[in-house]
């Protein structure tokens, strides 16, 4: 049974006088991949900063577990597009770096985590590698695992495979809802290519251009259930919803995103 976890209740920002975000009220279930897409520029990413306490609502309240969120916490992770692993450190010592404020953690348990996370990212073999010796998707790998190793409940996910090649942004995003399903996590996606949104989404959140207001609410595992693959692409229905958003925001804006 799905349990709402992090809500948006009526948030609005604006900077000085420019209106960034109209009222938004907005639920979201615990381990949940939601998609905020939308156009470039359009406030998608300000929201999900608030959700990390990285930005503050003019209006209104985001909580979380029924908490009010104002500061970062360790429960909230943040992945972004641009690469962010220390280039003095390991692939190895990057993940580890996570734990760094983990004074719950022994040593032992640091060290378990951090092999169990270069494991679930298929890293084994690069443990002790430097940043500059892998590739963008390794590196984006690398974030990914030092954020959940971090003990982050919710990823929170900014256009991360935006600077990655073609194939190896379809490779990541498979295995990044293998991730989810087996770690359990909650996930914020931000990204303005609907092929992507629709592919990784159990939901997609459907923003205007600015100032943003939601357009649409899709349930995404309606059609496509949870399982995907490289297959999926290929499917009726993936096409059909595919198609569906495309209709909406050329509705909604009159071009592309």
């Amino acid at each position: 049974m799905t349990e709402t976890y992090l809500e948006f209740d009526n948030v609005s920002k604006s900077f000085g006088p420019v209106e960034v975000i109209t009222p938004t009220s907005l639920s979201i279930d615990r381990q949940q991949f939601v998609v905020f897409l939308g156009p470039s520029g359009c406030g998608k990413t300000t929201l999900m900063r608030m959700v990390g306490g990285l930005d503050t609502p003019s209006k209104g309240q985001v909580r979380l577990s029924a908490e009010t969120v104002e500061e970062p916490d360790r429960r909230r992770g943040m992945v972004f597009q641009s690469y962010s692993s220390f280039p003095w450190l390991t692939v190895e010592e990057n993940i580890r770096f996570g734990m760094k404020y983990r004074t719950d953690l022994t040593a032992a348990e640091k060290t378990e985590r951090t092999h169990h996370y270069l494991s679930l990212v298929g890293l084994e073999d690069f443990a002790k590698s430097y940043p500059n010796r892998i590739s963008g998707g390794m590196r984006q790998r690398v974030a990914i695992a030092r954020t959940l190793a971090a003990g982050s409940e919710v990823l929170m996910m900014d256009e991360p495979f935006g600077a990655l090649d073609a194939l190896t942004r379809e490779r990541l995003q498979v295995e990044l809802r293998l991730i989810q399903a087996r770690e359990q996590k909650t996930i914020i996606f931000v990204t303005h290519d609907v092929e992507e949104g629709v592919f990784l989404a159990d939901r997609i959140i459907l923003f205007s251009k600015r100032p943003a207001r939601v357009v649409a609410d899709i349930d995404v595992t309606a059609k496509l259930g949870t399982e995907r693959t490289l297959e999926t692409r290929e499917l009726p229905a993936f096409y059909e919803l595919r198609n569906h958003v495309l209709h909406l925001i050329r509705n909604e804006t009159g071009d592309m995103l």
